[in-house]
């Protein structure tokens, strides 16, 4: 009783009041002598930059212009090769009267990606909706149905096909990353050395080699009636390399969770399936999501290595827009506009992975 008084008199703690802006600067800018220093060094380089790099990208720009002599008499940066370019970058080779099919595709593809960021909407309803768009998808982008003209796949390009491969390499690669950390944990010898050489293999070379012997060696090896899609094998192998590195990320998550976990699921007679199900990897995943996403994103970024097999994504088709000779002088405004592009998507990954990650710390399931 004594301790619940001494406690039910304690006075309720009292919040400071914010000190404004001058003690933001204090706390975050100058709080010591290394902060202090550090401050001034980069104040002076921004002083040094900022007006020439202002001038260069905005003030003595040429915006909007079909002639590249003015670009060419400008002092600052050409962003006019975006505007005359930017369909060659977004849409690569597709034919040019059919590239509002690519803008539907992405328009739907980016609709379903922000309906699936909220957690309110994740039901089966939803994953319906993405079997439904995931075939709409492929019949506009590749035609030859309802009216609309066929296209090959190889005349697919830019940011569509960007991210047609990236959630075809998660969503497929995913599981298979899952299925591959469970194995190489297995008490079973041959699961396990299948698991792990696999995933070693993988590993242990660049995504160009695999992707050549993808879309180069595999023909070699199959009969000639046998003639798979170029697309197709360079999406098998960004799924196999992306699951080789992803199952890593998932196998930290299961050996984070105590040991007691498994123990108590076999004490009460739980399946090893229905232990994996609800008890092992939710924990897993939850605990790994900080790595799960860092591979979400290198794999998004991987797809700019698709030019090196002649699949114009939108790094291939800033390439081949710059082919042009007037306009290829100007090849850091179309880099600097594609770098801004995956730095979006990327940026935006990331910070909805901070927020399942809060949402993780205060309790909340997802």
């Amino acid at each position: 009783m004594a301790i619940g008084a001494e406690l039910a008199s304690r006075p309720a703690p009292v919040q400071a009041a914010p000190d404004g802006v001058f003690g933001w600067l204090r706390r975050n800018l100058f709080n010591g002598p290394a902060s202090t220093a550090l401050t001034i060094v980069i104040g002076i380089v921004a002083v040094l930059v900022v007006p020439d790099l202002f001038a260069w990208a905005i003030a003595d720009s040429v915006w909007s212009t079909a002639d590249p002599a003015r670009c060419r008499e400008a002092a600052g940066a050409c962003w006019a090769v975006i505007a005359e370019k930017h369909r060659v970058i977004l849409f690569g080779t597709y034919p040019y009267e059919q590239q509002w099919r690519g803008v539907l595709v992405v328009a739907i593809i980016v609709a379903l990606l922000l309906a699936s960021s909220f957690r309110a909407l994740w039901s089966r309803w939803l994953i319906a909706a993405w079997l439904v768009a995931t075939a709409a998808v492929l019949i506009v982008q590749r035609g030859g149905v309802l009216g609309l003209e066929s296209v090959a796949t190889t005349h697919w390009g830019g940011l569509p096909l960007t991210l047609l491969l990236f959630l075809g390499t998660v969503v497929v690669g995913t599981p298979l990353a899952i299925a591959l950390a469970l194995g190489r944990r297995s008490d079973l010898p041959i699961i396990k050395a299948l698991s792990v050489t696999f995933i070693e293999v993988v590993r242990g070379v660049p995504l160009v080699n695999v992707l050549f012997a993808a879309a180069l060696m595999f023909p070699l090896f199959m009969p000639e009636s046998f003639n798979l899609d170029k697309l197709l094998r360079a999406q098998i192998g960004m799924i196999i390399f992306y699951a080789a590195y992803t199952a890593e990320a998932v196998r930290g998550g299961l050996q984070a969770i105590p040991r007691g976990q498994y123990e108590a699921a076999d004490a009460l007679g739980v399946s090893y399936w229905s232990r994996t199900r609800w008890i092992v990897l939710p924990q897993a995943l939850r605990i790994a999501t900080a790595p799960l996403v860092n591979d979400i994103i290198r794999a998004f970024k991987n797809t700019s290595v698709l030019s090196v097999i002649g699949l114009f994504d939108i790094l291939g088709g800033t390439m081949a827009a710059l082919e042009d000779p007037s306009w290829s002088r100007y090849y850091l405004e179309a880099y600097l506009f594609v770098a801004a592009l995956y730095f979006g998507f990327c940026f935006t990954m990331s910070q909805y992975s901070q927020k399942l990650e809060r949402d993780a710390l205060l309790g909340r399931n997802y």
